[in-house]
């Protein structure tokens, strides 16, 4: 369960970075350019300094999905790692997700610190986790944007492809934010009223 207000907050976040980047509310997001306006480091697995072969190896070939990315901070700094084995519309939920916990400014539950105490590997509780699924949501796929796919009859290969979004996700985000149901609930009642008016208008004409 969130705090009350949390789930506006999100989308307010997810507006506020928008203009940020010069986008409108309904402009894709693309979650490379939001971590660049962060000063987020972004590396691919392979592109790690000094990684191990075998290691990656495991990563990308034999384990691919046991992972998604993972967060590193550097002295005051933040790296995110990504799984390039993944696909674009996954790793594009995967960066938002972990930039997420940073603009939440969340505190890890667990750190792992590496054996020249340079690096250390963030791990966040379930809450944390959660709350984070939900702001990453609203940055790629706000409010704004779902009403618009559904005004222009977009269907949902069409609009992930337009968003960088997997169609799960965007199937998700249609059903967890009842963007559907407040639309169906609208056209409901604006039928009875177009009934009413036809009505009215007839009985004018005989009379």
């Amino acid at each position: 369960m969130f705090a009350r207000g949390f789930k506006s907050w999100c989308e307010n976040v997810a507006l506020r970075q928008r203009r940020n980047l010069g986008l409108s509310p309904i402009d894709p997001l693309d979650a490379w350019a939001l971590a660049k306006h962060l000063g987020i480091v972004v590396w691919k697995v392979e592109e790690v300094p000094g990684i191990d072969p075998q290691c990656l190896r495991i990563l990308l070939r034999e384990d691919p999905n046991s992972w998604s990315a993972a967060t590193l901070r550097v002295g005051d700094r933040h790296a995110i790692i990504m799984n390039s084995a993944h696909s674009k519309g996954r790793q594009a939920s995967d960066l938002t997700h972990e930039q997420a916990h940073i603009l939440l400014d969340h505190t890890p539950a667990r750190v792992d610190i590496s054996e020249d105490g340079l690096l250390m590997l963030n791990t966040y509780n379930r809450d944390q986790e959660d709350e984070a699924a939900w702001l990453s949501g609203c940055l790629l796929l706000p409010r704004e944007a779902l009403f618009q796919i559904r005004q222009q009859n977009l269907g949902t290969p069409a609009a992930a492809n337009k968003y960088g979004v997997s169609p799960k996700m965007l199937e998700f985000r249609l059903k967890i934010t009842g963007v559907d149901v407040q639309l169906a609930r609208s056209q409901r009642w604006q039928r009875p009223s177009r009934r009413l008016k036809s009505s009215g208008v007839r009985t004018v004409r005989d009379g």
